[in-house]
């Protein structure tokens, strides 16, 4: 790999090769959205930076050899589904051939390059806060075509159209204002109801609600324990389980122009992701989808896809009142953006270069 080093260049503030880095760098801060973080304290900058960097030393290990930390990859990924062994605590360090299947399998899950190595893509996707679903239930194989929205085993789905939900009044998060908290899932729910003929409505029941949702830390008692900070977020049940489990380790927030931590979470993202998995939905490869399996830190993703769309509507059908072709049509439109704005740095970049050349050739003459 070539490091940073190598790849740093000198610029003269009057040289062409300055004019095309100012301009790539000024195209972005006019295409991207600005994104600012608040400041950060010591804590939570190394709570982050310990979970990103804990394998990037793995990247590029070698097949067929034993690399120190390989034995804790194989229990992530048997955590998640993909090394199905009895002896879940015994693994080796060996890079073997069974090992590299299940880091193929990964990488066509979650919608990365398949190549059976650890590249830096497959690594960092593997150190990114997700979802504690497995990405390949136990039960059974998850149903895959042309689509890639996916499902539980059998496609279990709730026989009922109208559905209740209640937070657990002994697991919440103390931080966290119960009214806001409730206009989140609202929402959250919502967002659903939109597009499937279901509702939801929250009741002051827990015992009765068919959704029963609560913070939790570490091992709550139902077999998936969760790991603290920044490792899995949140987890919820096939139907009609209907549990809804959030790690009170992490720091949840309604608004990042109010919470300063770079280890924040987005609550509302999160809520929209697990309602998914309470309504039937597994996780898909496709990254824009809410139902993709990861989130990262201080980032909100609220908005269905086309993919999560098609996949709660082929378990419960169409909500008659929403038309899916203007949300096709706005996928459609926000790919054309993408891939205009794509076109206009190769523009700017060829223009450089011929402005570099032609400056060249005249220092040449």
């Amino acid at each position: 790999m070539l490091s940073h080093k190598a790849l740093m260049v000198p610029l003269s503030p009057s040289g062409p090769l300055f004019f095309f880095f100012f301009s790539f760098s000024l195209f972005f801060g006019l295409s991207l959205p600005a994104r600012t973080a608040p400041p950060l304290d010591k804590t939570t900058a190394t709570t982050v930076d310990a979970l990103s960097h804990q394998f990037q030393r793995l990247v590029d290990a070698e097949r067929g050899k034993d690399v120190a930390g390989i034995a804790e990859l194989k229990r992530y990924l048997n955590r998640f589904g993909y090394v199905v062994t009895p002896e879940a605590t015994n693994f080796s360090d060996s890079f073997d051939d069974r090992f590299s299947a299940a880091v193929s399998k990964y990488q066509s899950n979650l919608g990365l390059t398949v190549t059976g190595r650890l590249d830096s893509d497959t690594i960092s996707s593997m150190t990114t806060p997700r979802c504690g679903v497995s990405d390949a239930p136990s039960a059974g194989p998850v149903l895959r075509s042309t689509r890639r929205y996916q499902f539980f085993p059998g496609q279990p789905r709730w026989t009922r159209s109208s559905l209740t939900y209640a937070f657990s009044p002994a697991n919440a998060a103390p931080y966290l204002d119960p009214s806001e908290v409730r206009n989140v899932f609202r929402r959250a729910f919502s967002r659903w109801a939109a597009v499937i003929p279901v509702t939801f409505e929250e009741t002051p029941d827990y015992l009765s609600a068919d959704v029963k949702i609560g913070f939790y830390g570490g091992d709550h008692g139902d077999g998936e324990p969760f790991d603290g900070v920044l490792g899995v977020l949140a987890h919820a049940f096939s139907p009609e389980n209907g549990r809804f489990h959030l790690d009170a380790a992490e720091t949840w927030s309604l608004d990042f122009g109010s919470e300063r931590s770079r280890s924040a979470v987005d609550l509302e993202s999160v809520a929209t992701h697990e309602i998914g998995h309470v309504l039937g939905l597994a996780h898909t490869p496709v990254r824009e989808a809410i139902m993709y399996a990861s989130l990262s830190p201080r980032t909100k993703k609220v908005d269905l896809t086309v993919d999560d769309v098609k996949g709660a509507q082929f378990l419960y059908g169409s909500n008659p009142d929403f038309n899916i072709s203007s949300l096709a049509a706005s996928d459609t439109s926000s790919a054309s953006l993408c891939t205009a704005a794509v076109g206009r740095i190769i523009i700017v970049s060829l223009a450089a270069v011929a402005m570099l050349l032609v400056s060249s050739a005249a220092a040449a003459a």
